[in-house]
């Protein structure tokens, strides 16, 4: 039943509403050239996706982020629901770095070019060192933060040794970095799965880490300890959540 409400309710209203937003984000790009509009369109359609899917993403740790500063956020990534989630409950103007495939796709892809998001192309570094750049501009002289995913691509378990360009452009635009970690989705769209699960899924913010003073030689021991803060917040909440069912197996066991 739940892979059947996935192949003919879930997946035809998350086609519709990329489609239906991805038109709305052209037309607002040719009165608003700054990205902010599309950016809060774009809020709007991972609001519908997780809605479509029966999905429900918390956000934790929030309070911990200035909303008046700027920050290269850094997310583990496992499903493809990672961005709406990010999109959904991370309140804050951001840009992300994209595959170079993905603006070659309808809607998304003239999406992602006219909000200002960046191309990523991984088989040619110098290309690869000229987007860094260009997130470290955007963030320095726009005063928009930038989101990455430092494992290079989605993982089906666990996390993968993370790249550096996050800690180079953090330092570069000198401004903290915010690590988040994504709990839950992988189980409610496995990689390689179209079967969209219903069901719940944390955004957890950690302790932004500042960059005040570190030079381009510190990226690879920043980049560490942002790994290292992102394994830890997804240790903790497995812990929580087999302490959680653990809590249930006991009250129903005193209920009979």
């Amino acid at each position: 039943m739940s892979f059947l409400r996935s192949l003919l309710f879930s997946t035809p209203l998350i086609a519709a509403a990329t489609v239906m937003m991805g038109l709305g984000s052209m037309i607002a790009s040719l009165f608003d050239r700054s990205g902010n509009g599309q950016h809060r369109m774009a809020q709007i359609w991972g609001r519908m996706l997780l809605g479509a899917s029966f999905i429900r993403v918390r956000a934790e740790g929030l309070e911990k982020l200035d909303p008046r500063a700027h920050y290269v956020f850094v997310a583990n990534h496992a499903s493809y629901m990672d961005i709406p989630a990010l999109l959904a409950r991370l309140p804050y103007q951001f840009r992300f770095f994209a595959k170079k495939g993905l603006y070659r796709i309808p809607f998304l892809g003239w999406h992602l070019k006219r909000a200002g998001h960046l191309p990523v192309d991984r088989s040619n570094a110098r290309h690869s060192l000229k987007s860094m750049s260009a997130g470290a501009r955007i963030v320095a002289e726009r005063g928009v933060s930038v989101l990455l995913f430092p494992e290079g691509g989605r993982t089906p378990v666990g996390l993968r040794d993370f790249k550096e360009g996050a800690a180079y452009i953090a330092i570069k635009a000198g401004v903290p970095v915010a690590p988040v970690a994504l709990v839950g989705l992988r189980e409610l769209l496995p990689m390689g799965s179209i079967h969209l699960r219903s069901g719940r899924a944390i955004l957890r913010v950690g302790e932004p880490i500042p960059t005040a003073g570190l030079k381009a030689s510190d990226r690879e021991e920043l980049t560490q300890r942002v790994q290292e803060e992102i394994r830890r917040m997804l240790l903790g909440a497995e812990e929580e959540k087999e302490e959680e069912i653990e809590r249930q197996k006991a009250k129903g066991k005193g209920q009979k």
